[in-house]
């Protein structure tokens, strides 16, 4: 690895991490940051800028690099440039983008800044080498993922009116991980081929009121403590094995020992690896079924008075074979058994299953292979959590979530957390997996 390549990438994106582009919904945006941000970017990469088109979206950027042939289908590169607030007690100031330990420190440095360094980067070395690529190459970069994705959809509909559809793209997603499976003994790159679609429901319980002295039974409060209660011991939501999730498994089974022997034929054991899989902890559980948080509550007006309206919130996780109409359907008829009324305040978009034997997933194997030699192999999984390439799955049939970042466990529970890092060894390979993919897509 060539340390002089290392020591450039990582004072560009020092200056990356150094911009405080917070996307906040409850306290906004600073507006300028997000402007400085966006001249930054031509700073850095002036070759790629020049190569492309460049249109804005209210502050989410799309940028077109013509192809030589124009009968061949575009593809999209993406990685957003807003991050999350970064409260808490932090090692290193959150917007210092310090160097120390063998690491960048800042938030923004796995979600999803590092990305999107790596992206512009291969691409503004390729175009100042004299590369033109043989098919049109769009490059799209929100503001605004952490919100509520506005730019994505924005960009993605913008695209749809223009006719233009999409043969491949690829946005952030699963990182490189070691031992992502308890027995695992392998270092795996975790290929998002599908996300889970998320609904934010209000469970609100209604009552006549009255004083504290005399309380009745099944109040606001105790009925929904007893929903609760249901959906928190009692399976709500039909468990199978996506294909995805047992092709995930097939993968993993020559680094599990005896275990192994069991996932190697896991297609002809989605029953019971089904039941099994739920029992080995809540990450397990998630790739297998619809999940339900409930995350905030309200309601009462008085310490001595019963309230006649309370009120909790959930996030639901909604799985492919579930489907976001059932599951709605099932928590809904679990909150009428106690009188609880149901309303959505928001949901997002249902994402189609990439196909893990398609041309984007193999791409994303052969970059892999060529580029994190330390990797043993590549496996799909379907992500828990929001991307923008949900909007994206309008223009295209292959969307793939991936990012070429090895990252411990500690550093996973530090995206959206306190004292977020990147290792600086990232830095070289992240940009040599994005040459690799512009120049063979």
């Amino acid at each position: 690895m060539s340390m002089e390549r290392q020591d450039r990438y990582i004072e560009a994106f020092q200056k990356m991490i150094r911009i405080d582009t917070v996307s906040d919904p409850d306290n906004g945006s600073d507006p300028e940051n997000f402007a400085r941000f966006r001249e930054l970017l031509w700073e850095l990469f002036p070759h790629i800028k020049d190569a492309c088109e460049v249109m804005d979206f209210d502050g989410s950027l799309l940028m077109k690099w013509k192809g030589k042939d124009d009968s061949i289908t575009p593809v999209l590169f993406m990685n957003h440039y807003d991050v999350v607030p970064a409260s808490g007690e932090w090692k290193y100031p959150p917007f210092s983008g310090e160097l120390a330990e063998g690491k960048i420190w800042g938030r923004g440095t796995l979600d999803n800044k590092s990305g999107l360094f790596a992206m512009l980067q291969a691409a503004d070395e390729l175009a100042a080498e004299g590369f033109a690529p043989e098919r049109t190459i769009y490059f799209e970069t929100a503001c605004n993922e952490e919100t509520y994705g506005q730019g994505a959809d924005q960009i993605s509909a913008w695209l749809l009116e223009q006719g233009i559809r999409l043969d491949m793209v690829f946005d952030e997603g699963g990182d490189v991980l070691r031992e992502p499976l308890s027995g695992a003994k392998g270092t795996f790159a975790m290929v998002g081929v599908a996300e889970k679609s998320i609904v934010n429901l209000k469970f609100t319980a209604r009552s006549d009121g009255g004083h504290a002295s005399t309380p009745g039974k099944d109040t606001p409060l105790v009925r929904l403590g007893k929903f609760m209660a249901y959906v928190d011991s009692r399976r709500v939501f039909d468990v199978e094995l996506a294909p995805a999730i047992v092709e995930m498994l097939r993968r993993f089974a020559p680094y599990m020992g005896k275990t192994g022997r069991i996932l190697e034929n896991a297609g002809k054991m989605r029953k019971p690896l089904g039941a099994l899989l739920p029992l080995l902890g809540p990450t397990a559980n998630s790739l297998v079924t619809t999940t339900i948080a409930f995350t905030m509550m309200g309601g009462g007006e008085a310490p001595n008075v019963i309230p006649r309206e309370a009120w909790v919130l959930g996030d639901m996780r909604c799985s492919h074979h579930q489907g976001k109409m059932d599951s709605i359907d099932r928590i809904t008829k679990a909150a009428e058994k106690f009188g609880i009324d149901v309303e959505i305040t928001d949901e997002s978009i249902e994402s189609a299953v990439t196909d893990f034997n398609g041309r984007a997933f193999r791409l994303v194997e052969e970059a892999v292979a060529a580029t994190l030699p330390y990797v043993d192999t590549c496996a799909p999984f379907i992500m828990t959590g929001g991307s923008d390439a949900r909007f994206f799955g309008r223009l295209c049939d292959q969307c793939i979530r991936f990012q070429p970042l090895l990252i411990t466990d500690e550093q996973m529970a530090s995206i959206h957390g306190v004292n977020e890092c990147l290792d600086a060894d990232n830095m070289v390979p992240a940009v040599d997996y994005y040459r690799y993919m512009l120049t063979h897509v």
